[in-house]
């Protein structure tokens, strides 16, 4: 089922607030397409409706949201349908996300919690209570984002992401069980499942604020201690990523360059994966690689699943993406 255009269509997107969700939004509004955008920052969201292009007979609206709680999903949705005037939506973009809760041993069970309720409860509560609309709409659309971290469930040696990676194989999981699903009893809607490799968002930041945390720069002594645990310096420490005898404000401004060079270094631009997103909603993928990254390790973990925990296949692995990458550093 390919999408023939957006516009006149009404999306949903969740995390609309920046990165990639902002992008999908912008996107979307100027091809036509009537967008309702949530997140659980309220400041974000507005930004994002206030700096969309929206050309005539296109409606943009902003809501805050936290989509790891149902009710207020439900909520969403009836405020969208009666700003917009609607009674179906045509696309549904669960993109919202956050890290955290990276060991299941040692970092705190409320964090890792939390991080799995917005990166899989969100998910779900927000096919749950949307699909009814996208069936009514004919011919409606569910994209799940999950990651390369549903492919490969760390970040490499001594970097553990347990409760993120755990979130994104559950939402691959769903979208995958769903093709046949809604093949059988909505064939009206179809799933795509979105894979995005590194790409260049604010999400360490968003990521801390999601956690209830403040802004990087303001973290009290005490927030840094949960955040970056003593055992966790001694290993940035050994890394050349930190001074073995780092201040409190050393450590901050190390949290702010990381969230910086996350966004800034990476591959692909948020409007760059957007693109790829909504380039591929439109061709009827229901499967949709973002970058070079996420196609490396797709094809290298079903070539041989053992192979990203074998840490002495890592050359073999990332031996092209670093190629390329050089390639195109080169004058």
């Amino acid at each position: 089922m390919t999408v023939d255009s957006f516009a006149g269509k009404l999306a949903v997107v969740t995390g609309g607030g920046s990165g990639m969700g902002r992008e999908l939004v912008r996107q979307l509004a100027a091809q036509g397409c009537s967008v309702a955008a949530c997140d659980l920052n309220g400041d974000a969201v507005a930004a994002t409706e206030a700096s969309a292009a929206v050309p005539p007979g296109v409606l943009v609206t902003g809501h805050a949201c936290d989509v790891s709680d149902e009710a207020q999903v439900a909520r969403f949705r009836d405020e969208l349908l009666a700003a917009h005037g609607r009674d179906s939506v045509d696309l549904v973009f669960s993109n919202a996300g956050a890290g955290g809760g990276e060991s299941f041993v040692t970092s705190p069970r409320e964090a890792w919690e939390r991080t799995f309720a917005i990166d899989w409860w969100g998910v779900y509560y927000c096919a749950r209570v949307f699909l009814p609309l996208l069936i009514a709409s004919g011919d409606g659309v569910l994209v799940n984002t999950s990651s390369v971290n549903g492919l490969w469930a760390s970040l490499g040696p001594g970097r553990p992401n347990h409760a993120y990676s755990t979130a994104k194989f559950a939402v691959r999981g769903f979208s995958e069980a769903l093709i046949e699903d809604l093949r059988s009893n909505a064939p009206g809607v179809r799933v795509a499942v979105v894979m995005p490799g590194h790409v260049g968002t604010d999400i360490v930041a968003n990521s801390i604020r999601a956690h209830g945390l403040p802004e990087l720069e303001e973290l009290t002594d005490a927030q840094l201690e949960v955040l970056i645990p003593r055992e966790a310096r001694a290993k940035l420490a050994d890394a050349g990523l930190l001074a073995q005898d780092a201040s409190a404000e050393e450590l901050r401004q190390m949290l702010v360059r990381a969230n910086a060079d996350f966004r800034d270094k990476a591959p692909l631009s948020a409007a760059q994966a957007a693109t790829i997103i909504l380039d591929g909603v439109r061709s009827g993928a229901w499967r949709i690689l973002v970058g070079d990254e996420a196609k490396m390790l797709d094809e290298q973990v079903r070539a041989n699943p053992q192979a990203p925990f074998n840490y002495e296949d890592y050359p073999e692995m990332y031996g092209p993406l670093i190629a390329a990458a050089e390639a195109a550093a080169e004058p």
